[in-house]
């Protein structure tokens, strides 16, 4: 797995220091396993995405898969790397995946999703955000996901079946796609409100 460590300087002398990981990564589906979810996400149907307040701030396609739209495999994988991720680097306190998976569709020239965080106002507590790349990085250009620690943003990696896990407080963008298109799985998981 692969992540990103923040450390703040500090006058005190705490037991324990908070190492705040920024994010972190990890394989998890395979090419083959990438085109059955892209196949199960087409044939299901897209739909447009849309998001809360500004309308030009997002252009996609998506598709809502559920553990009976044949995706119960993908809620299990996705459970065990969210529970094993969480337990040692976020350390969150956690219930679920409670809002199904988002498949989303971006293609060329001009789809994207400006600047944002994942958490709202009315919705269940989203703790941790994942994306999962699903197309081959050859097939596109542009489309590049950046996590926000700073004014430049951080590249992730582009690896086909990558899993890229966050804080859903974390500022993220994908520019646009300008050759072809890029698949992703996004899910949030969810849990007790931050205290």
């Amino acid at each position: 797995m692969k992540e990103k460590k923040i450390y703040f300087p500090s006058s005190s002398w705490n037991l324990e220091k908070d190492p705040v990981y920024f994010y972190a990564t990890c394989k998890a589906f395979s090419k083959k396993e990438c085109s059955k979810i892209t196949d199960i996400a087409n044939k299901k149907g897209l739909v447009q995405g849309t998001t809360y307040g500004r309308s030009d701030a997002r252009k996609s396609q998506i598709s809502w898969l559920y553990p009976v739209d044949d995706m119960s495999w993908v809620f299990q994988r996705v459970t065990d790397i969210s529970l094993e991720i969480n337990k040692k680097y976020f350390k969150f306190d956690l219930f679920g995946l409670n809002e199904g998976f988002q498949f989303t569709n971006y293609k060329a020239p001009s789809d994207k999703y400006k600047k944002h965080i994942d958490r709202a106002h009315n919705r269940p507590v989203r703790k941790l955000s994942i994306t999962i790349q699903l197309t081959d990085p050859k097939k596109y250009e542009g489309g590049e996901f950046l996590l926000y620690d700073d004014h430049k943003g951080t590249l992730m990696d582009r690896d086909q079946g990558k899993l890229i896990m966050f804080p859903s407080y974390v500022l993220h963008e994908v520019k646009p796609v300008t050759k072809g298109e890029r698949n992703s799985l996004v899910c949030w998981v969810t849990g007790k409100p931050f205290v």
